[in-house]
């Protein structure tokens, strides 16, 4: 039954919003084709992802020479320091490293399971403290792990979490809708979906540790992803409690989980089923979850890399183009021994990109507004760079018109469409069909809405602030090969190269397939840098209220 679900899912992915966008004309200027140069790209590419980087580690040598290079490069290109005559911000941080894993014991009445870390749980936590316990903790099935009062919706209703365990599923309650636009959002997943909400959640509960069931399609990514993600060093955004107040903070893998609930005489499949329904409370399973470990701690300062090329008639209104820099360093080694967590397409090649972009612009010389380029850190630890930027931001938003953000680029062949991930959210669409009629190329909807890729990239950390962004990513509908071709693509490097050591430069990527690509962008930065427009979201959408409510006293958008 649930591969007949996931199989549904697949023929909704074309659905659009039809949300509404404001009518309101907008000056959408022609912008004359440059060469975006993809030899600046490849060589960025090249570079960061080489072993020398050890995986770009935030707070490691790796991200010395990062900062280091990319200051070079991009002063070589013609950008200037974009922080206050400063290439870097600083992004406090704090690093917890566990170490000496013990298993996670399960105990009730005639039952003793043990799961062993790492293949069947893991956990971090952001107490800095030498050594971490969790004894004999009730587990309570949360469902979802979702209080959202705007929609009536509470799965801690009437339980006092404090001191237990939350156990939650991965994704919303209504990831098996049949169409997008339900309650939370259909098959594409809302900010509720993600981890980052659950974990912040249990904690605002007061749960002394919360636990995600991973499952492999609505988390959009498999096990070995959550392994070698969670494994290793973990930052998190600096606190003046020391992060005392945090839970434990784990998944457990889909058959261990089965597991666990079958122990407390209870069906996982049953109660998935209850946990979509609204009105569902919380399940106590009559078990508790022990464990331990050592965890050191340590601060630092971490950096964001701002460049600008400054507008020449209204240099106080910014677009943005934005890449993360940063990937997970060292992690669990693959079959040759190799433990580089390189990062090349995640995101090498996207820091590749604006970088090639700038180049770009400084030569076709400045717009009537400014353009900024940051390369953040931090994103894969929770869109902590993005996040530190955003609530400090070097030029303020209610001035910064929208922006673009580039992730994991796919370099695989030269493709028909472009998917644009969040379509119909903003009038920023309308900058993009110009400049895809003007290459001849289509946009296509998220092919996994499920995943909520909107808001799992840095982008996100402006638009909850207001500032519309636009997300694209290489389309699946590749010249070669088609659709069967691009959904293959996509499948093998989320399968075997995503948060892997295999995700590397390949000197046999065709670099001509990305030009399409670098085109688009420029012609989207170039068009949004030259109008007189300030782009709104579509009416309803989740963020207008925001920029609504940040422009009208500050007179800039």
């Amino acid at each position: 039954m649930r591969f007949l679900l996931y199989a549904m899912l697949g023929l909704l992915a074309g659905c659009t919003t039809g949300r509404e966008v404001a009518s309101t004309p907008l000056d959408i200027p022609e912008v004359a084709a440059v060469a975006v140069s993809t030899a600046t790209m490849r060589e960025v590419t090249r570079e960061l992802s080489s072993n020398a980087y050890e995986g770009r580690l935030p707070g490691s040598a790796g991200e010395d020479k990062t900062l280091a290079y990319l200051t070079r490069k991009w002063t070589a290109i013609g950008l200037q320091p974009g922080n206050h005559g400063d290439w870097l911000q600083d992004v406090p941080l704090v690093e917890t490293t566990g170490s000496n894993f013990g298993p996670l014991a399960i105990a009730g009445p005639g039952t003793a399971l043990s799961l062993a870390y790492g293949s069947q749980w893991v956990g971090v936590s952001f107490a800095e403290e030498p050594h971490v316990a969790l004894k004999d903790s009730e587990l309570v099935f949360v469902g979802y792990g979702i209080y959202a009062p705007e929609k009536g919706w509470n799965d801690y209703a009437g339980i006092d979490m404090r001191g237990k365990t939350a156990v939650i599923l991965v994704n919303d309650p209504d990831w098996i809708g049949d169409q997008l636009g339900g309650l939370f959002g259909g098959p594409a997943m809302t900010y509720y979906g993600r981890w980052t909400y659950k974990f912040e959640e249990a904690a605002r509960q007061g749960a002394a540790a919360a636990l995600i069931i991973h499952d492999t399609f609505p988390a959009s990514y498999g096990w070995n992803v959550v392994e070698s993600s969670w494994t290793g060093p973990q930052s998190h955004a600096e606190r003046t409690d020391g992060a005392s107040a945090r839970p434990i903070q784990g998944w457990i893998e889909h058959e261990a989980a089965k597991a666990v609930i079958a122990a407390s005489g209870k069906d996982l499949t049953t109660l998935e089923g209850m946990a979509m329904q609204k009105g569902f409370r919380a399940v106590p399973l009559g078990l508790t979850a022990s464990t331990a470990f050592d965890n050191a701690a340590r601060r630092y300062t971490s950096h964001n890399v701002i460049g600008i090329l400054a507008g020449n008639t209204r240099p106080d209104e910014y677009v943005i183009h934005s890449a993360h820099w940063d990937h997970l360093g060292r992690c669990k080694a693959n079959a040759r021994g190799d433990d580089i967590c390189n990062g090349a397409i995640d995101n090498a090649a996207g820091v590749g990109a604006i970088t090639a972009l700038a180049e770009a612009q400084v030569k076709a010389g400045p717009a009537a507004r400014s353009m900024v380029f940051i390369a953040l850190t931090a994103e894969e630890k929770g869109l902590l760079g993005s996040e530190y930027y955003a609530a400090n931001p070097v030029f303020p938003l209610d001035h910064t018109v929208g922006g673009l953000n580039i992730d994991a680029p796919q370099v695989a062949g030269p493709a028909r469409d472009v998917t644009v991930i969040g379509e119909g959210k903003s009038e920023l669409d309308a900058f993009l069909a110009r400049a895809l009629a003007v290459s001849g190329r289509y946009a296509s909807a998220d092919p996994t809405p499920q995943a909520g890729l909107y808001y799992r990239s840095d982008h996100f950390s402006l638009a909850k602030r207001g500032v519309p962004m636009l997300y694209l990513k290489s389309g699946e509908d590749f010249v070669i090969g088609g659709k069967a071709a691009g959904a293959a693509w996509q499948e093998d490097y989320t399968q075997n190269r995503y948060h892997q050591p295999d995700d590397e430069f390949d000197p046999k990527w065709d670099w001509n397939a990305v030009e399409p690509d670098l085109e688009l962008e420029y012609r989207l930065g170039r068009m949004l840098a030259e109008s007189t427009s300030w782009p709104e979201w579509a009416k309803g959408d989740e963020f207008r209220r925001i920029r609504d409510a940040s422009c009208k006293p500050a007179g800039g958008c």
